[in-house]
């Protein structure tokens, strides 16, 4: 039979492999295809052939319908900012504050280095413009520019050959005409890349917004050929006619909700985290339906890793840094490190073994995917029995067991031992992934004993339980299509738009002042309805969510708590402040309910509600778990070789329980139960692991 219905696929492109989730005849299936890092929409036009072949999937016959729902995560924008590979961006500021973005702040990254490198700015000092115009900190006008002046500012753009263009001048978040002056004359010219700090962060720190600004148009030619070139993917996979609608493209943000292309073009700042966001909505959704409300994210991929907790509702940050630049829209909050499946081992100058950042990626990949010649954390669990040489995939990757062997004792001779070596390997991307794990939790005032690990990517699974056992985490969770989570977690998301404004109002005035922080709120409310609505959302799926960021008068930085629902008054701003002192305490360790507290942005995060594919739930099976061993192998665990069962997880049952040691596989991914260790299948097919006497 062939299906006629419109498809909805999420694509999480990873360095690796690049991870498909479809939903076919009311279940859930997954594809995974190798990343082609130089043009990336390569790999998710094989996988969309490879999907609608599968589905038997054909163009509606209605011209008006969406033949395809694509939406997908993306590295394209945390790789460019890594690599310095983005577009030729020139900036406009008010004169005179033409060096922001080199001054930046006083802080230094090492306090008592005085031969820090800096990176250099992505807009150099010849491609920085200052225009004559100024507003004051209370968005009256001090001096407007003159046609002249806007035309003398265009002619120096064109002069530059700039593609891209950033716009922040002073106070503009309190007044923007003379922002919305400039960009329209350089529109007019015909300048397509225009980023106007107005519209992509409305908030006070000059510095702050000039920085994610000029981010927003570094990112925004390459993003722009990126998404059209998915689109064109999309479209040929779908049919071949001209007169065939279009697909759908939607993309992921860093802050956990997803955009139409057109604005993750205009808004690419918004997408630098997009793959490690969609995880983390899917490591919340499976933990839920485990009953584990307090979790720690470990997803582990093929290049990095990303941690993050997750307590309630998602929280979002708007200090993060990517590059060592300051990126100022809401992410969620995530940590990243340099660990990953394909992570280079070498020995430094020193004779010490390193691990990571460096990966070897898809290309060449691992020793044993066949091209590689250098050691990576996967050819250290082959070595040591963690990983079957019939390899991913149901069989469809095939590892090359004695290419690795050959390559990896080569690479050991300082160690003298293959297998040392190896666990060497393994011992030292543990430790980086639990000082990551440690930085979330730890360092923030959260203690890891009471929460659970839910782990996934690739390689999540085969270090989870070691990491669990350093930080004394009572249990792992690893949930079903573990290699493909992110994915999941990405057809999950909801459409999402973030804004903001900077108020500034100290919290004791504002049974005077609530009339105007309400008329904030419904403000950006109603830019965010009016944007769903365009999006195809009726009333009834769109939902809106205040929050406000407030400090304690005098400090230099905020907290982002949740906002009044309706009217300031009474208890409402009690119960916001309240909230404020709880959190201020909690990160700070302290909270003075005596000092003036104050507001200084105003936030409304507004969602539309997308269907919701859904994991089944099992009966408990009388079958046992020995009827899922298809195979044994010699595993190396603390140093001896061990006989270990092999579970083929598609064949396991909810309710089954076994013992370690055993390695699990399944066709995304890996996981090792060490000796010591119990596992057991919930109602979703979810592996919940424990240690024995824990």
């Amino acid at each position: 039979m062939y299906n006629f219905a419109p498809m909805r696929i999420a694509v999480d492109t990873g360095g690796t492999f690049t991870d498909c989730v479809f939903v076919r005849d009311g279940r859930l299936e997954i594809l995974k295809v190798p990343s082609t890092p130089r043009n990336p929409a390569e790999a998710i036009g094989n996988a969309l052939q490879r999907i609608l072949v599968r589905a038997r999937y054909i163009v509606p016959p209605r011209k008006n319908s969406h033949t395809l729902d694509l939406t997908c995560g993306t590295t394209v924008g945390t790789n460019a900012l890594l690599e310095r590979r983005g577009g030729r961006v020139a900036l406009v500021t008010t004169a005179g504050f033409e060096d922001v973005l080199e001054i930046g702040r006083q802080a230094r990254p090492r306090l008592y280095d005085f031969f820090v490198d800096r990176p250099a700015p992505l807009v150099p000092r010849e491609r920085r413009f200052g225009l004559r115009e100024r507003i004051a900190a209370n968005a009256r006008p001090l001096l407007r520019p003159s046609r002249a002046e806007l035309a003398r500012i265009v002619r120096l753009v064109e002069k530059s050959t700039a593609q891209s263009v950033a716009v922040c001048l002073l106070f503009s978040f309190a007044n923007p005409a003379h922002e919305q002056a400039l960009a329209r004359a350089l529109r007019r010219r015909g300048i397509h890349f225009v980023s106007v700090s107005h519209e992509i962060l409305p908030e006070f720190r000059e510095y702050e917004r000039t920085a994610t600004t000029v981010v927003n148009a570094y990112l925004a030619p390459m993003m722009t050929r990126y998404l059209d070139e998915i689109a064109r993917e999309a479209a040929s996979s779908t049919s071949s006619s001209k007169s065939a609608p279009r697909p759908q493209v939607r993309i992921m943000q860093s802050s956990g909700g997803i955009v139409s292309a057109a604005v993750a073009s205009r808004e690419p700042v918004r997408t630098i985290l997009s793959g490690p966001a969609g995880g983390i909505l899917g490591a919340q959704y499976v933990a839920g339906l485990a009953g584990f409300p307090r979790i720690i994210s470990f997803d582990m991929g093929g290049t990095s890793t990303d941690v993050a907790l997750v307590e309630g509702d998602l929280r979002t940050t708007s200090e993060s840094q990517v590059a060592d630049l300051p990126v100022a829209v809401p992410m969620l909050d995530i940590h990243t490190v340099g660990a990953g499946g394909g992570s280079i081992a070498r020995f430094d100058r020193a004779g010490a073994l390193r691990v990571g950042p460096e990966s070897a990626g898809a290309d060449p990949g691992p020793i044993c995917y066949g091209r590689g010649e250098l050691p990576t954390v996967t050819d250290a669990h082959l070595v040591l029995g963690r990983i079957a040489p019939e390899g991913f995939l149901g069989g469809e990757f095939l590892l090359d067991e004695r290419r690795a062997l050959d390559f990896m004792r080569r690479a050991s001779a300082p160690m003298r031992s293959l297998e040392r070596f190896s666990q060497g390997i393994l011992d030292v991307a543990n430790a980086v992934m639990e000082k990551a794990i440690r930085v979330i939790s730890i360092e923030r005032g959260y203690d890891p004993r009471d929460y659970t690990l839910v782990a996934f990517g690739g390689a999540g699974g085969l270090h989870a339980c070691d990491l669990a056992a350093a930080l004394e985490m009572p249990r792992v969770l690893i949930p079903r299509f573990p290699g493909a989570l992110s994915a999941l977690g990405i057809l999950r998301a909801d459409v999402v738009r973030d804004f903001s404004q900077t108020v500034r109002w100290p919290v004791d005035s504002l049974r005077r002042a609530h009339a105007r922080l309400a008329h904030v709120f419904t403000s950006l409310e109603r830019r965010g309805t009016h944007e769903m609505r365009a999006e195809g959302f009726s009333s009834s799926q769109i939902y809106a969510q205040r929050l406000l960021d407030l400090r304690y008068v005098g400090q230099a930085f905020e907290l982002t708590v949740p906002g009044p629902p309706r009217m300031v008054r009474g208890p409402a701003s009690g119960d916001f402040v309240a909230a404020f002192h709880r959190a201020h305490e909690r990160r700070y360790g302290y909270s003075d309910p005596r000092r003036p507290v104050e507001i200084v942005t105003v936030r409304a995060r507004i969602s539309g509600r997308t269907p919701k594919p859904a994991l089944p739930r099992s009966r408990p099976s009388g079958a046992n778990a020995r009827a899922a061993i298809s195979g044994t192998c010699r595993a190396i665990f603390s140093g001896r070789a061990v006989e270990t069962p092999i579970y083929d997880r598609a064949k396991l049952r909810a309710s089954n329980r076994f013992r370690g040691p055993a390695i699990i596989m399944e066709y995304s991914a890996t996981s090792v139960l060490p000796p010591g260790w119990l596992a057991r299948v919930d109602s979703h097919e979810s592996l919940v692991l424990s240690r024995e006497g824990k």
